[in-house]
């Protein structure tokens, strides 16, 4: 076999071959074009959008950058003359009578010398010589430069200062009048601390059926009184006259009984006491009543004669 015919058989398809040759084809088109249809450009913006997002962030940057050249030179807080003081002539003044002309001699420029004129004609005074710092947009070092010549007259503040020593606080007393307990009605009782229309009208209850008090600390003993109350109100009572006493050798049982130191118990032993011994010849001998011991003798022998 020649070699053109051996070529020719090796290299002559059919018509499978040709297909499969062709599928192969189209598949291997299909891989090359499916990855540049859904993948990212690697350039998320066009060219023209990233060019104008490039020159917004120069713009921004060129803007904050000046922004901070001005904040720090021009606008922080400072002393308005910080920057801009003039050096002018040093003589001996005087700051509370030096004229605006005078200031702006010693290189103060005239906004400044005009604020110092306001400052004292509202006025104010220098009094020493570091008052003058206190003057708001005096150039830095200003102070420093003209401090040895500042001469200033002998002034009295125009104040007295006031004395503020602690002085002791005296109450002063209250001159209140004495109410008699044995005479007062409701309306004196009411006028005093803590005492109200109710406790008024016990204390006067109280005192007729003792028949007078003997003791100003018998005000104590009223119902619903408390202690706390009597003892404010005690230093302003005071006991006049004489209270209503029983005969111990004539008074009955029901008489006797009536008071709140006796009643019915105590008032039936002293008259059976009397019936058995005969009258009393002293009230000491009301102690011989087995009843009767030494705190209720001392109660009862006020309310008690012979």
């Amino acid at each position: 076999m020649s070699l053109k015919n051996y070529v020719k058989d090796y290299l002559t398809f059919g018509k499978r071959d040709r297909i499969g040759i062709l599928f192969l084809t189209c598949i291997g088109i299909i891989i090359y074009i499916f990855p540049l249809i859904f993948s990212r450009p690697n350039n998320p913006f066009p060219l023209k959008e990233r060019a104008v997002l490039i020159k917004a962030v120069d713009t921004l940057e060129a803007r904050n950058k000046t922004k901070d050249t001005e904040t720090a030179e021009g606008y922080q807080y400072q002393p308005t003359e910080t920057k801009s003081l003039t050096k002018g002539a040093l003589f001996e003044f005087d700051p509370n009578t030096l004229s605006i002309e005078g200031w702006q001699k010693l290189g103060l420029k005239e906004r400044t010398a005009k604020t110092i004129n306001n400052y004292r004609t509202k006025g104010g005074k220098f009094y020493k010589p570091e008052d003058l710092k206190k003057i708001w947009g005096l150039p830095e070092g200003f102070y420093e430069r003209v401090k040895d010549y500042i001469s200033i007259a002998s002034l009295q503040k125009e104040y007295t200062p006031h004395n503020y020593e602690k002085q002791a606080f005296e109450k002063s007393a209250k001159n209140f009048a004495l109410i008699d307990i044995n005479s007062a009605d409701t309306t004196a009782l009411i006028a005093l601390p803590g005492i109200g229309n109710k406790l008024a009208l016990r204390i006067i209850n109280f005192r007729d059926k003792l028949g007078g008090f003997y003791s100003v600390d018998q005000i104590g003993e009223t119902y619903g009184l408390q202690d706390s109350i009597f003892q404010k109100i005690k230093s302003r009572l005071r006991l006049d006259g004489e209270n209503k006493k029983f005969n111990v050798n004539e008074a009955t049982k029901d008489e006797l009984k009536s008071h709140p130191y006796i009643r019915w118990n105590l008032a039936n032993a002293i008259v059976e006491y009397r019936n058995q011994h005969g009258n009393f010849k002293s009230l000491e001998d009301l102690k011989n009543i087995a009843l009767i011991d030494e705190a209720t003798f001392n109660k009862i022998v006020h309310y008690l004669t012979l």
